[in-house]
């Protein structure tokens, strides 16, 4: 039958009296069994028993199944333990940041694929050994993406204009110049040669500074340059610079590439640079970009290592 008093019991919320029930709970659930869980809290099993009993009254409805030696979770009973584990083991990080100054925990950071791939990572061992309790969490994406959706702390973009409703912060500038293998740039006579780019297969990232730019990166070169492109020439796109970069440095062409991501793979002569003086400035940068409010030191210590290193690249 139902009553008003019904109702009440049924959505009345937890309170602080029963958060020692809770406790008392939390432990019998870890060691299924009321015997242990009076051991560790140096009480009576009976004792045990006798909050649980209160709790579950309270509640309206069994947190564990009685048998005669022993007890079981309820389907309720696990819901609830495994809530309050959640929370208990998010509580703890909050305290155990807290204590740390906040430089310690999860730090989850998106960046755009190649970006990723070629230039952060390498480098994520330094961050490491500086602030060793905080886990790196390395999300990529070409995307804009929902911060507060995937839990996100900042990101590294590269375009020319900026997300809104984000703060924003110059990382580095970029420049792109077309590269190749030494055995491609040999096979198509291309050193000092950009009239010979008409033999050659152009690599390209599709999604360079927008969702869909095709080759806009050779365009955008070739007008600069005043080099015309044959309509025919052969092009293969991929939606991430690193793996025209990839297919570069295994002759299947040659492709654009920027300067902060190849750097590398020229010095260790996995690629040229055929035409060494055609190197253009991107209007293009990369940028790192946090919720306005939410900059907590280890953000803030990430953002000071990354913009470090940019500065010595």
């Amino acid at each position: 039958m139902y009553t008003e008093g019904n109702y009440i019991a049924k959505n009345r919320r937890l309170n602080g009296y029963q958060l020692s029930k809770l406790h008392t709970f939390e432990t019998a659930a870890r060691h299924c069994s009321f015997a242990l869980a009076a051991e560790e809290l140096s009480i009576s099993p009976s004792a045990v028993s006798h909050r649980i009993n209160g709790l579950e009254d309270e509640l309206g409805f069994k947190l564990f199944q009685r048998f005669h030696r022993k007890v079981e979770l309820t389907s309720e009973g696990e819901r609830v333990f495994w809530a309050l584990k959640s929370s208990l083991e998010y509580l703890n990080q909050e305290i155990l940041e807290i204590k740390n100054q906040e430089l310690s925990g999860t730090l989850t950071v998106y960046s755009r694929p190649s970006i990723a791939q070629c230039w952060l990572v390498p480098k994520l061992a330094e961050f490491s050994a500086l602030h060793p309790s905080i886990s790196l969490n390395i999300l990529t994406g070409n995307e804009n993406v929902n911060f507060r959706g995937y839990g996100i702390d900042l990101a590294i973009y590269f375009d020319d204009k900026t997300p809104e409703k984000l703060a924003c912060l110059h990382l580095m500038n970029e420049s792109i110049i077309p590269v190749c293998s030494p055995e491609y740039a040999d096979k198509y006579d291309l050193m000092g040669k950009p009239e010979n780019l008409k033999h050659c297969t152009l690599l390209h990232d599709r999604q360079a500074w927008d969702y869909d730019s095709n080759t806009d990166e050779w365009s955008v070169w070739a007008e600069h340059f005043h080099t015309p492109l044959d309509e025919s020439n052969r092009g293969m796109g991929f939606d991430r610079s690193d793996l025209a970069i990839i297919a570069a440095i295994n002759h299947g062409g040659i492709a654009m590439g920027r300067t902060k991501l190849v750097n590398k793979r020229i010095k260790n002569r996995e690629l040229v640079r055929p035409f060494p003086k055609m190197e253009m400035k991107c209007e293009q940068r990369y940028y790192i970009s946090t919720l306005s409010n939410q900059q907590c030191p280890k953000t803030n210590a990430f953002i000071q290592w990354v913009k470090s290193v940019a500065e010595e690249d």
